[in-house]
């Protein structure tokens, strides 16, 4: 989910000279946008799944699980054909001077703009509004995103110094071979929606 631009932001950000405001401006708006696409995709499926019998019940889950699974689909085949397109977009060229304010913008944008990620927030919200599973089993998912947005910071503090040999290293790579990794995890909630299909 923040294969792209949004690790590569992250790891501008910490290598930033005001990393720290940076980085948490960054941190907080992705929390923001991804908690709301899974909150606001919890609470739609589970009005649009009611109060029915058992079996409109296993009715509108199936129908869930068809839309997910099609949208998933649709990530996987739009991260597939832009696989090669590994030009960095012009606005990267402002995250050397950027502010805090700036910083947390774009965290809200690219964690709620990029249909690879919307796809993926609405995906997990809706699965567990489908499976009955309360909201706040959402919260391991969006911990685990906001700890992956985090990760070049941390490494910062961590490492020091040589965080900044790393992490223009590790940006460059995820530059090259982002596209696998969004892959693989489509694919894995694909495998999770067509399980759910199957029984």
């Amino acid at each position: 989910m923040i294969a792209g631009p949004q690790i590569i932001s992250a790891v501008f950000f910490a290598t930033s000279e005001n990393w720290k405001g940076n980085s948490l401006g960054y941190i907080a708006g992705a929390l923001i946008t991804v908690t709301a696409f899974v909150t606001l995709a919890y609470f739609v499926t589970k009005g649009a799944k009611g109060g029915g019998g058992d079996s409109s019940r296993s009715s509108s889950g199936h129908v869930i699980d068809v839309v997910v699974l099609a949208l998933l689909a649709f990530a996987a085949l739009h991260v597939f054909l832009n696989r090669e397109k590994s030009e960095p977009p012009k606005w990267m060229g402002r995250l050397e001077t950027a502010t805090p304010a700036f910083a947390f913008i774009l965290g809200l944008l690219l964690l709620g703009v990029f249909p690879t990620d919307i796809i993926t927030s609405v995906s997990v919200g809706a699965s567990l509004a489908r499976d009955g599973d309360p909201w706040t089993d959402s919260l391991s998912f969006i911990a685990l995103t906001v700890l992956l947005v985090a990760m070049p910071a941390l490494l910062v503090v961590t490492l020091g110094k040589r965080a900044e040999d790393f992490l223009p290293k590790a940006r460059d790579w995820m530059n090259t071979n982002s596209w696998i990794v969004s892959e693989v995890v489509i694919v894995f909630f694909i495998a999770l929606t067509i399980d759910s299909l199957a029984s």
